[in-house]
């Protein structure tokens, strides 16, 4: 894209403003505005008007988990057909590791933050350990994918480099970008982070796949012939990817999908549930719970929404190309923006200025026909590192890990 088709693409959207200070900027950074503009969906932005803040819901049911006793029971036959996939290389991981150390007090990416006492101990290295556990039983590698942002990449992928990998074969790890998301104010307008620089976002949890289609790593999963993607949130220090038993149980069963799941803590528990909506497999975030749906019971006499997600899918290929295929919801999420001023200006909002654009994992799940919710033992593979203390910390992430026996 030149410099005039980018002024075209602007001025159908009415986003003119972006090229304000072009000619203030360098040769250099006219080039990666202009790839920018070339890049970005602006046709997002007209929701920005036309949106309302109230998501309408379907008929919210209970759909009952795959628990511990009958997995147990079924152990051996789960994880012959989960391992007899993974060695015909129809089965691969993909890690969502696009977020920033932010909240942890880091500056680098989350997937590197040291959780570590008294030697190192990464995130995405107890991650890739855990995966080579699996790589160890069943005699063979598995393709891993990681998912980086814009903000992330070359310090991602430079880290995995510099620590070898922790160990995985090089060969069998691919990279690829998020795709991001233009923020704007309320009027729709795009926000400009510097002179020549967009304000975006990545576009959400529900954009992995169309990012991998973009960036091409859907050309590597079609001659590779895998069959299966197990994806899952880097900020679980104790994720088990590309389980065998997990992975049998939704062969086995001829699920559409599966997901891993915790029994909750108490119903309020900030994490969402596991349900059918209007008949299909959903998800009803813990802000979405009704007091009818937190006094619900089952027929044991047991909360009837009682098994959180922790972010760690199997899906079909074939399904979620067809999930691509038909746009996902967008949900627009009101966010304070970091931007320049009409004076060129940096200002740091103190209050929520204007709107994000996001696709969540949640409604793929909803895309599909079927879904088995299978219960782990939290305590083995629960522990989210979302704040630096208290629930869901570094401090509560270390506490598990010494259960488990590892090393800090």
């Amino acid at each position: 894209m030149n410099y005039e088709e980018a002024k075209e693409k602007l001025a159908r959207y009415g986003q003119e403003h972006v090229l304000r200070y072009y000619d203030e900027l360098t040769d250099e950074e006219k080039a990666a505005l202009i790839t920018q503009i070339d890049e970005t969906d602006f046709s997002l932005l007209h929701n920005a008007k036309d949106h309302s803040d109230a998501q309408v819901r379907g008929v919210i049911e209970p759909l009952g988990a795959m628990e511990i006793p009958e997995i147990e029971a079924r152990r051996d036959e789960f994880e012959a057909a989960g391992l007899e996939a993974i060695r015909a290389g129809k089965v691969a991981a993909v890690v969502l590791a696009g977020g920033m150390g932010t909240r942890l007090g880091s500056d680098d990416p989350k997937c590197m933050y040291d959780i570590g006492i008294t030697h190192p101990v990464y995130i995405i290295e107890r991650q890739i350990r855990n995966l080579l556990d699996v790589v160890e039983k069943a005699g063979c590698m598995i393709p891993y994918f990681v998912m980086t942002s814009d903000k992330n990449d070359t310090a991602t992928r430079n880290f995995l480099k510099e620590h070898d990998y922790f160990g995985y074969d090089p060969d069998y790890v691919w990279f690829f970008k998020q795709e991001m998301a233009p923020a704007c104010d309320y009027e729709g307008k795009v926000y400009m982070e510097e002179k020549g620089k967009i304000a975006t976002s990545p576009n959400g949890n529900g954009g992995w796949f169309a990012s991998m289609e973009r960036t091409g790593i859907l050309d590597v999963i079609h001659e590779k012939g895998i069959e299966w993607l197990n994806a899952y949130s880097v900020d679980n220090v104790l994720q088990r990817m590309a389980d065998p038993v997990f992975i049998g149980a939704v062969l086995v069963t001829g699920r559409a999908c599966g997901g891993k799941v915790v029994k909750k803590v108490v119903p309020e528990e900030a994490v969402g549930a596991m349900c059918l909506e209007d008949g299909r497999p959903s998800i009803v975030e813990y802000y979405d719970m009704t007091p009818e749906l937190l006094a619900a019971k089952d027929d044991r006499g047991e909360p009837a929404y009682n098994f959180g997600v922790i972010l760690n899918y199997l899906f079909r290929v074939s399904d979620l190309e067809d999930v691509v295929k038909n746009r996902l919801p967008l949900h627009i999420v009101n966010k304070k923006i970091p931007y320049i001023d009409e004076n060129g200006e940096p200002v740091k909002p103190d209050k929520p200025n204007g709107y994000k654009f996001e696709t969540l994992i949640l409604d793929m799940i909803h895309e599909m026909s079927s879904c088995v919710p299978f219960e782990v033992v939290r305590e083995k593979e629960f522990a989210p590192i979302k704040n630096k203390t208290g629930v869901d910390s570094v401090e509560s992430a270390r506490e598990l890990c010494r259960l488990n026996g590892i090393e800090l």
